[in-house]
């Protein structure tokens, strides 16, 4: 209950729970002056829309107006209540909490004391672990540490190593019968496992080397342990539990973070002892994962030390570290598309990991490697290209598709067009005359991908007058709710509407840009996505649109005068979509969108049409006449020779499915928010 919590330490946790802390916990945010912008998590938003500020200890999305301080977030995001999330800020903060009473806070208390007494068994642990790498036990464990580690006592101490015994029970009998902790918290903290819910009771970690895990407080929450005998896994995670999520843990990172912060710079390696090889070596802004694919809200920890949002990845150089690295990019390259973070690959080709680059190489050398390591799309690029020999027709098919699968990703034609260049030199292998050709052809089929759908001539006569109901909405949305003015600007770009399709509308479209770029100067809509200005965002939503738009019609477009009474006296329908704007603009956007990709569909069925394609029985009849080729016939190069001949047609059969897929979609997005049309 909100009651029972005293005035003054909600004031202290309102004090004490930096802003900044609190969000980047969840998102991610990039400095930008004074002050942090990220993608607001309380609508769908796809450029960096909301502002966080450390001044004020505030934050403020621009496009759906959410904002408040650091307790109004996490009740927001998390739907938590005033009071938990209170309390959770106070336990983070090291706040006392006053006056704490009734049921509800009691469970709490009790959940705290639980988890007290987990820090506190495994710390006890940490300590057993290590007296028995330094005993008679651990002479192998310690030999493995030093010799073939080449780890100083200086690091095995700060790292805090240990060693599990080769026993079935001595930790278990040492934590239940000397320290005397009950028997369901060693369970639960994960140390022990009981067998098919029986009585027989035996430790997880058994002769394996011991590495504790801690969180961003520096608290033990778990262990990590090495197999020394063959025993597989050879990495050993203790399992989630009550202070323990994988998926938000890294590796080292309360060791690294200010040195991440000095470097500006986050390096992430595959294992635990390559972060120790590293930090051993002086390369102390790095960690690690623990086991899982680096996620979004790893990333986001990371961010939070690295002004300019530099994270790189050194995994392994073996097949399992290629494809390690292939999933990270696949689940944050949203967020580099989008500049939000600095994503580059470190791979070290001629070297399993960095613990045995650095063997024979000086930390210098590594940092020199870290400073010039690849953006990810050029490592992706150079993917593409490797171990294919390109003088064989069906690598160079896959490897153009590929190249074109990927480049259509970029959003920014400048940037598509310095790779499309750089990829055409690649392919003509620096014969200037073919590079030109293999460009254009490349762009080409990057445009198939990312077709707007602009052309009328793939329009059917029934989606015009439904078009323009739609389009009208818009603009009578855009005068009549200036707080959703800079989310349908922003919503257009995301969605790639450039322009309307019924001329007046148009028009009408025109002039209200030509109105706001007369109050605010030429430059306004980037200023506004830029600028961090209340008052800038104050001045854009409060013109007066409905009474300038009829006077500058007036004087530059009379003929339009007479098309804008039902935007500024609307009828009954056009005031019942007051009711829900937010809702009903979305699924009106998503129609929008519909048509363009219903056009684009017609075009690829137009263009798959037009292919002339080559049969089964022609292939055969190819390899028939064709002896000295040295084939024998078999299916698959019949299926080879018929998805080569075939490969354009093949393309757009592919386009227009995902296509569809596509417009599948946009129904789920605007279901619920759908207008009939």
């Amino acid at each position: 209950m909100v009651h029972s919590i005293h005035p003054r330490t909600i004031q202290e946790v309102k004090e004490k729970a930096d802003i900044v802390d609190v969000i980047s916990e969840h998102i991610v945010l990039k400095k930008k002056g004074k002050e942090f912008v990220g993608i607001c998590p309380f609508h769908d938003d796809t450029k960096p829309s909301m502002t966080v500020s450390p001044s004020k200890q505030f934050y403020y999305c621009f496009s759906c107006g959410a904002g408040g301080n650091s307790i109004k977030f996490l009740m927001e995001f998390t739907r938590a209540n005033f009071s938990d999330v209170v309390l959770s800020l106070a336990k983070k903060n090291n706040i006392n909490v006053e006056n704490l009473e009734g049921p509800q806070v009691e469970a709490y208390k009790k959940q705290l004391s639980r988890k007290e007494e987990l820090y506190k068994i495994l710390r006890v642990t940490k300590n057993w672990f290590n007296s028995q790498l330094n005993n008679s036990l651990g002479v192998e464990a310690m030999k493995y540490l030093t010799s073939k580690r080449n780890l100083s006592n200086k690091i095995i101490d700060d790292f805090e190593l240990g060693f599990a015994p080769n026993s079935w029970n001595d930790l278990f009998n040492y934590l239940s019968k000397v320290e005397k902790f009950p028997i369901n918290l060693i369970l639960a903290s994960g140390l022990a496992i009981s067998k098919d819910n029986s009585d027989k009771i035996y430790d997880r970690f058994r002769n394996r080397l011991i590495v504790p895990i801690h969180d961003t407080q520096g608290r033990v929450v778990a262990f990590g342990g090495r197999s020394l005998d063959g025993q597989e896994p050879k990495y050993l995670n203790s399992p989630e539990s009550e202070i323990f999520e994988k998926g938000k843990m890294l590796f080292a990172f309360e060791k690294a973070s200010s040195n991440i912060r000095k470097r500006d710079k986050a390096i992430i390696v595959e294992g635990y002892f390559d972060v120790i090889a590293l930090h051993s070596k002086g390369i102390t802004n790095s960690v690690a994962s623990l086991g899982t694919a680096l996620n979004k809200y790893q990333i986001s920890q990371l961010c939070r030390c690295t002004d300019n949002k530099n994270i790189i990845l050194n995994f392994d150089s073996d097949n399992a570290g290629t494809l390690a690295t292939k999933r990270v990019i696949k689940e944050v390259e949203n967020l580099s598309l989008q500049d939000q973070i600095n994503l580059k690959i470190l791979q070290l080709n001629d070297f399993k990991d960095p613990d045995e680059f650095l063997n024979s190489h000086t930390p210098e050398d590594y940092f020199n490697l870290i400073d010039n390591s690849s953006f990810w799309i050029d490592w992706e690029i150079d993917q593409i290209f490797k171990d294919k020999d390109l003088t064989k027709s069906e690598n160079f098919q896959t490897v153009t598709s590929s190249l074109v699968k990927l480049l259509s990703k970029l959003p920014q034609s400048s940037t598509r067009t310095h790779y499309l260049q750089k990829v055409s030199e690649r392919l003509s292998k620096g014969q200037a005359r073919l590079a030109i050709q293999f460009e254009q052809d490349l762009r080409n089929q990057v445009k198939g991908f990312r077709w707007h759908g602009r052309s009328k001539k793939f329009e059917q006569p029934n989606e015009i007058s439904r078009r323009e109901k739609n389009e009208s909405e818009i603009i009578f949305y855009y005068l009549h709710c200036p707080d959703l003015r800079l989310f349908i600007r922003d919503e257009f770009l995301k969605r790639e509407i450039n322009s309307f399709n019924t001329n007046y509308i148009q028009d009408l479209w025109e002039a209200i840009s030509k109105i706001e770029e007369n109050k605010l100067g030429l430059n306004y809509l980037n200023e506004l996505k830029q600028s961090n200005s209340q008052n800038l965002h104050k001045d854009f939503s409060s013109i007066d649109l409905i009474s300038l738009l009829a006077d500058y019609l007036t004087l530059y477009n009379p003929e339009s005068l007479n098309k804008i009474n039902n935007f500024v006296n609307p009828d009954e329908l056009f005031l019942t979509l007051l009711s829900n704007p937010k809702d009903n603009l979305l699924g009106t956007l998503s129609l929008l969108e519909k048509y363009n990709s219903l056009k684009r569909c017609r075009h690829l069925i137009e263009s798959w049409g037009s292919q002339r394609l080559k049969t089964l029985e022609n292939c055969i009849s190819i390899l028939i006449d064709n002896p000295s080729s040295g084939v024998s016939g078999t299916n698959k190069e019949i299926d080879d020779l018929f998805n080569d001949l075939n490969s354009d047609a093949i393309k757009f059969q592919e386009l227009y499915y995902l296509e569809r897929q596509h417009i599948n979609f946009l129904d789920k997005q605007r279901c619920g928010n759908f207008i009939a049309s």
